[in-house]
């Protein structure tokens, strides 16, 4: 099997094995912050590496069994090595997707803030369902994912949710569904029952390292304290523990209400001010800051990047890969990592071909 080549794996001994020769001087352990990175970067090399052995292990199984098979004509054998080849199928492509992950916040936590778009209640109750969807395909992979804020809509559903995507890797794949997310159903919420078209925004930020600097002071930050509301425990509402924090230069507001003090949210807040600032100075580089606002394209018709359609037909369809499931409660039921394949591996392309 030459898949070595494709998934890099000498370059990732030789990493390893540069590693570890940093992590036996004797003065490792003299900056406890720096051998504490030395050696996750260690651990998840190396856990890269594993899974690899254990692939082609498993495929050299599979070759194995075929041939005893074929060579003893035992028809019994069929069934075994057809689910052996789905599920080596599934894990090279986990393996695969997870090759594509190479920016320097893919491996990073992620933070996720939905908005309401043009569609009123229908927008609102859309908004509820992607959060649905994202807290199933996090659940599925074994991420914790946790409400930091939280504004309920008018009759049904909610206007905004930020959420906090706590796992390996959960910004390198969730960056793919930063946009605008266009819905199409019969709308439950019209006596009448006609089709209605809804719109919500995604914004998606990495958590960043607490090494990684941006220069926030103090005099440029605008922080409120307010009650909290809708999701949460039993504290909320009973005092001013949600912190609503303003970067005065940019505009850039961000809230956290639903950790148990104060201090816990104004923290969180910080955090998500600090990812979104970084975006904001990467951005920079490219354009003027008073023309970002201009790639916050409306949450409207015509700047969706993603549309799921109930009716007439079934589809969901990705408008910047083109990729698309025919089976939309799937997809809603949190199964879009075809999507964020598609999406990894057309960016990784376009990169190339740069």
């Amino acid at each position: 099997m030459k898949w070595g080549l494709l998934f890099d794996i000498a370059r990732l001994s030789d990493e390893i094995a540069e590693l570890e020769q940093k992590a036996s001087e004797p003065k490792f352990w003299d900056d406890l912050e720096n051998s504490q990175k030395i050696l996750q970067k260690t651990k998840s090399l190396k856990t890269k590496v594993e899974s690899y052995e254990a692939l082609a292990s498993e495929w050299e199984d599979i070759k194995t069994l075929n041939e005893l098979g074929l060579e003893e004509q035992d028809e019994s054998v069929i069934e075994e090595v057809a689910e052996g080849l789905k599920k080596f199928k599934d894990q090279l492509q986990k393996l695969r997707l997870q090759t594509l992950l190479t920016g320097p916040y893919d491996k990073n936590n992620a933070i996720l803030t939905m908005h309401a778009g043009a569609g009123g209640t229908e927008a609102q109750d859309w908004v509820q369902m992607l959060l649905r969807m994202y807290t199933r395909w996090g659940e599925k992979k074994g991420y914790t994912v946790k409400i930091l804020d939280y504004l309920d809509g008018d009759e049904a559903g909610i206007k905004s949710v930020t959420i906090h995507v706590i796992g390996e890797n959960a910004y390198g794949y969730l960056k793919s569904e930063k946009g605008v997310h266009r819905l199409v159903r019969i709308s439950p919420f019209d006596a009448s029952g006609r089709r209605h078209t809804s719109f919500a925004s995604l914004d998606v930020m990495p958590e960043l390292d607490d090494d990684v600097q941006v220069d926030i002071r103090t005099e440029d930050l605008k922080v409120d304290t307010y009650r909290a509301s809708g999701a949460g425990g039993q504290h909320i509402n009973k005092t001013e523990s949600a912190v609503r924090i303003t970067h005065i230069p940019t505009g850039v507001v961000v809230a956290c209400q639903t950790e148990r003090s104060q201090f816990q949210n104004r923290d969180t807040a910080m955090k998500m001010l600090k990812a979104k600032l970084l975006e904001l100075k990467e951005r920079e580089q490219k354009e003027k800051i008073e023309d970002l606002k201009g790639i916050q394209m409306e949450i409207a018709w015509g700047s969706q990047i993603r549309s799921y359609v109930f009716c007439p037909y079934t589809l969901v369809k990705d408008h910047r890969t083109n990729y698309e499931e025919g089976n939309v409660n799937a997809v809603m039921d949190g199964e879009i990592d075809g999507y964020i394949n598609a999406y990894l591996a057309d960016s990784t392309a376009n990169k190339k071909e740069a």
